[in-house]
């Protein structure tokens, strides 16, 4: 497989070299926070895509990584295809891990307090490992959170913050347009933990048979998550943008190109207008870009050469998963939705919105648009709160994630609900 695909994926990492990573490792913990601004209660406006490299779907691979998109809670879980080798299915640890993550959050993040009679939230560790113990699958991935957090307060101020929690090699960026300009800067970016160097063998989050690994034991998974994980405490504001991925996305793709993909599709803020969320299905193309464009850097060029990349020429081949968010303000539209999923999920039995499929994220995202499609509607709700309405500018839409796609003008309607 290793000669077939060029560079490796991830490779699984046993107990004796997970205890090595663990000795090996330097925690780093950071806490970014700048002037503070007037702010209100947010949440994630998120969409995300994920693709099975090419020549791993031709040789009968699954696609081992998930993804999770929610209003308190992004995540990103880059299972260990090797798993298969051992006849399991590498997608179900990673999968039901971001959907028992999603779970917790919901019930002790939203900004509502009956959402904080299931808990109160300690923080992303806690969260994190309560989760893994909710697990009963096996297998091993690297995992990435990003939780939002409304409960911090400076000076007696609502201060809205993201706790990013990193096992592993996936990683993430925070863009802001600074004041007075146009174009999105980087204001905060996670590092890959790698032991060495080595690509292959990042820390993760496993629960392992005997037959696969005899020395497992599940305190070894627990003391990855608290010792192991990185931890750091962004403050975030309305329109900042969240981009995570995989390490098949921040491998092939230097942090300057995921910066200009979102550059050129993501319109700036009209001069002197209010903020205006992005459309979801903006997001969702954007996520659509990175990832083709991370397979791209696989394919030699007309003259047989291959594009640099962050681990080299030519990239790695590899599963690859994007997610691309924006911070928008949480409204009574977003309580007032939340709260008729949750009680649809307790009428069907259904464990959490990550886990009860597309249905209800159909459900969640249709209700949060049912305005843009009655222009009336649109506009008495709109001027009633004192928002802008209206036509959206006119933007740069992906049309395919293949070589050789094309780019079509599409012209937004949003309202801000």
């Amino acid at each position: 497989m290793e000669r077939a695909l060029g560079r490796s994926p991830t490779f699984l990492v046993g107990t004796e070299r997970q205890k090595y990573n663990l000795a090996q490792l330097q925690r780093r913990e950071q806490h970014l926070s700048e002037e503070y601004q007037k702010n209100k209660p947010l949440c994630f406006n998120a969409s995300t895509y994920q693709k099975t490299h090419p020549l791993k779907a031709q040789a009968g691979h699954r696609d081992a990584d998930a993804t999770l998109v929610s209003p308190m809670m992004l995540g990103v879980a880059d299972g260990v295809s090797q798993i298969e080798d051992f006849g399991l299915d590498a997608s179900q640890l990673p999968n039901e891990l971001l959907r028992c993550c999603e779970e917790l959050a919901m019930a002790q993040l939203l900004p509502d307090k009956s959402a904080q009679l299931d808990g109160s939230y300690r923080g992303p560790i806690p969260l994190m490992r309560d989760a893994y113990e909710a697990t009963e699958s096996y297998g091993s991935t690297t995992a990435l959170l990003a939780i939002l957090d409304n409960s911090t307060r400076i000076h007696g101020k609502l201060h809205p913050m993201i706790a990013v929690l990193s096992v592993g090699d996936c990683e993430l960026l925070v863009l802001r347009r600074l004041k007075g300009q146009e174009l999105f800067e980087t204001v905060f970016h996670t590092e890959m933990q790698r032991i060495d160097g080595n690509a292959q063998c990042p820390l993760q989050i496993s629960r392992l048979t005997e037959d696969i690994d005899p020395n497992f034991d599940e305190d070894i998974a627990i003391e990855v998550i608290e010792k192991g994980a990185a931890v750091h405490c962004v403050s975030i504001y309305e329109g900042d943008v969240v981009v995570m991925g995989s390490d098949g996305v921040f491998d092939n793709l230097f942090l300057e190109e995921v910066i200009d993909i979102c550059n050129q599709m993501l319109p700036a803020w009209r001069d002197g207008g209010k903020f205006m969320p992005t459309p979801p299905a903006l997001l969702k193309q954007v996520s659509m870009r990175i990832v083709a464009e991370c397979h791209r850097k696989t394919q030699p060029d007309y003259r047989g050469q291959y594009p640099n990349a962050p681990i080299g020429k030519g990239g790695k081949r590899d599963d690859t998963c994007c997610v691309v968010g924006q911070a928008v303000e949480f409204t009574q539209a977003h309580r007032d939705v939340w709260s008729r999923i949750r009680r649809q999920q307790k009428w069907q039995g259904l464990l959490s919105w990550a886990g009860c499929g597309e249905e209800l994220r159909r459900c969640y995202d249709h209700e949060l648009r049912r305005c843009n499609d009655e222009e009336s509607n649109c506009s008495s709700r709109c001027t009633a709160r004192g928002r802008p309405h209206g036509p959206g500018s006119t933007y740069s839409t992906y049309t395919d994630s293949e070589p050789g796609s094309s780019f079509e003008e599409s012209d937004s309607r949003c309202c801000i609900l």
